[in-house]
């Protein structure tokens, strides 16, 4: 179990603001904190602001007109957020975008060795990483000399996150791993994930709408709706929390609502302070 509390913080999103276009408003004030050694979900449904939240930390805004306008992004003690998306691999953090993003012309060995682009090592270092993603995923050696584009959503999605791995990551963004994919290879992804936290170090910031499937594996967990920050707190309080169970985990029959439609929510309005 994580203690966070005498855990180095290696991220931490200050009070940030994201705006679209110079008019639209999408993250309002989001904080959060990604400790070293730590899995930390960002939960939330479709629209919520997980994937912005995600890509301003990358720097990866401004292809899309967008552009963090308040706050401040530390990693290690330093802002990062005018860093280009190169400058933040080589420190260490690099992000696995929503949808694989494989390079389907290549096969599967050449996509995990474009991960290795930025690093100075040589290339037997690089070999033995190759090898230890192998290990970690067995079924991309099998399919290492396939075109990316012919293989599986699941081959896909292993292999985005092994070219990361590839670049030595400290900290992975990890976008949506589970998005398409059937709830056996969900379990399957995860699963690794956690191997890679415990056993490689690599602390993971996800964002995630498989709220069940999230919290069994993370340490903490941040909820956003509408661009704003919730709820946070440890992964195992969240389970437990009657609106995350009624709104997030369908245990209620009523189905799943916005914690804005919920009565005792107004009660916690300090979260929108």
């Amino acid at each position: 179990m994580l203690d966070e509390a005498q855990t180095e913080t290696l991220l931490e999103v200050s009070n940030i603001e994201v705006i679209y276009n110079h008019v639209i408003l999408v993250l309002k004030g989001v904080s959060l904190k990604v400790p070293k050694g730590g899995i930390t979900a960002l939960l939330g449904g479709n629209g919520a602001g997980k994937t912005t939240t995600l890509k301003a930390i990358s720097n990866l805004l401004h292809s899309e007109r967008g552009a963090v306008t308040k706050g401040s992004i530390i990693y290690r003690g330093e802002r990062v957020q005018e860093l280009s998306p190169e400058a933040l691999v080589r420190r260490g953090v690099i992000q696995v975008m929503e949808g694989r993003h494989c390079f389907e012309h290549l096969t599967i060995e050449e996509n995990l060795m474009t991960g290795a682009y930025t690093r100075s090592a040589g290339k037997a270092a690089v070999a033995a990483d190759l090898e230890m993603v192998y290990t970690y995923f067995p079924r991309l050696r099998e399919r290492r000399k396939s075109q990316a584009g012919y293989t599986s959503g699941g081959e896909q999605q292993m292999c985005a996150i092994g070219r990361a791995l590839m670049s030595k990551p400290e900290t992975i963004l990890l976008d949506e791993p589970s998005m398409g994919l059937a709830p056996q290879l969900v379990e399957e992804i995860f699963g690794i994930v956690k191997d890679l936290n415990e056993r490689e170090g690599v602390s993971f910031l996800l964002a995630e709408q498989n709220t069940n499937v999230a919290l069994r594996f993370a340490h903490h967990g941040y909820i956003l709706e509408s661009g704003r920050v919730v709820m946070e707190g440890p992964a195992a309080e969240l389970r437990e929390n009657p609106d995350v169970k009624e709104f997030y985990l369908g245990v209620s029959d009523a189905g799943r609502k916005s914690f804005r439609d919920v009565r005792s929510y107004r009660r916690r309005k300090r979260w929108l302070a």
